[in-house]
């Protein structure tokens, strides 16, 4: 059994690329064979050996449109591999990607990593919505990563016969005690409330910053990322007074988003649009025991991945005074917290690790190399 990874660009910016990397790693270190192709926009980069079982490999992107690597050479690169491998493993959304499939002439087993609808691009969808239905009709089998976005797609109503879901895992964060003591001391002892994105408009975090007005002056706000709307959350935060109580850190660098899980009381992710699909941080956040604050959003998986009531409470999106009120629930009712708690590192424990991801992972390529045709139950 041989796959190949298609999707998405390198080195790793997002939750895509980061689950097609992770799925490689995992998969050759179990022996079997694993390759990637993506798009970068490093010139003179070709293959990179990974493993005996793992090899990356790149194809050079002219330009990017609309989130989109523009990189021809990846048609030229799989028509010249199609024959190597038993399955692609294609991650939507990507129409470079899916341009690659679509002229390669490739004939074997492909699986569409359904990630997430493409919610913004409206233009780009009116050019790209014939090569994705060829692609939804192409795949032997289609994945999510919650069963709650595959039902509630609409452009995948028609095929859910071919569908399944493939939770994402991660590892365990790390515990860092001595950076969340300093942590601690800066923000004076306060009860940290911290969340962590791209500070862009589907994250909601302008709502967040609102609900700092109904918090006691005990807590802080912690977000870190880096993103077009930093300059404007602080001067929401100037405008409503809340200084002082929410601080916007900017983009954290890897080795320091540990201390910040350790020192937080909680998780927060505030998102308001299914562009929103699984959220990554929340597991990271449950792998540390934290409970989480997240929002249900109509369509999207992220209120599945925190399940309410067993490792945090979900809210309604756009509704500061719900954050607020959820936050101080959690943190004001200490048999409440150990409740959830316990309840978030159970569930990272039986869904959401890079092992039970692999492993899944295995038992989906298995079946589909051995049923010519395959009908999933979730």
């Amino acid at each position: 059994m041989k796959i190949l990874q298609l999707g998405k660009f390198y080195p790793i910016k997002g939750g895509v690329e980061k689950v097609m990397y992770d799925l490689m790693i995992g998969l050759s270190a179990h022996d079997i064979e694993c390759d990637m192709l993506c798009a970068t926009n490093e010139k003179n980069k070709k293959v990179k050996r990974i493993n005996p079982y793992a090899n990356l490999m790149f194809s050079h992107a002219c330009v990017q449109v609309a989130g989109t690597m523009i990189a021809p050479s990846m048609i030229s690169q799989l028509r010249k591999r199609k024959n190597d491998y038993d399955i692609i493993h294609i991650h939507h959304p990507d129409p470079m990607a899916c341009m690659a499939l679509y002229f390669s002439g490739y004939k074997g087993k492909v699986i569409l990593h359904w990630h997430s609808d493409i919610v913004r691009q409206k233009k780009l969808m009116t050019l790209y919505r014939p090569f994705q239905k060829w692609l939804i009709k192409r795949a032997d089998l289609i994945v999510g990563t919650t069963p709650t976005y595959i039902k509630e797609s609409d452009d995948l109503r028609n095929v859910q016969h071919k569908t399944t879901y493939l939770p994402i895992g991660v590892d365990r964060m790390l515990t860092d005690t001595e950076g969340a003591e300093r942590l601690k001391t800066i923000y004076h002892n306060r009860k940290i409330i911290f969340s962590l994105g791209r500070l862009v408009h589907y994250k909601g975090y302008e709502n967040l910053v609102k609900a700092a007005q109904y918090l006691p002056d005990d807590y802080v706000i912690v977000i870190g990322g880096a993103g077009p709307l930093l300059e404007e959350l602080r001067n929401l935060a100037k405008r409503l007074n809340v200084r002082e109580k929410v601080i916007l850190i900017g983009f954290v660098r890897e080795h320091e988003v540990p201390a910040y899980y350790t020192a937080c009381e909680l998780f927060c992710l505030p998102s308001v649009q299914k562009t929103e699909a699984f959220g990554i941080v929340q597991i990271e956040a449950m792998s540390c025991g934290k409970p989480v604050i997240a929002t249900k959003i109509p369509g999207s998986g992220v209120a599945w991945v925190n399940e309410h009531g067993v490792s945090g409470l979900n809210v309604t999106p756009q509704k500061p005074e719900e954050i607020a009120t959820a936050i101080r629930a959690i943190v004001e009712d200490k048999e409440m917290y150990k409740k959830l708690s316990e309840g978030a590192s159970n569930r990272y424990k039986t869904h959401f690790t890079e092992e039970r991801m692999i492993e899944k992972a295995i038992g989906i390529y298995k079946q589909l190399m051995e049923s010519p045709t395959l009908n999933t139950k979730h």
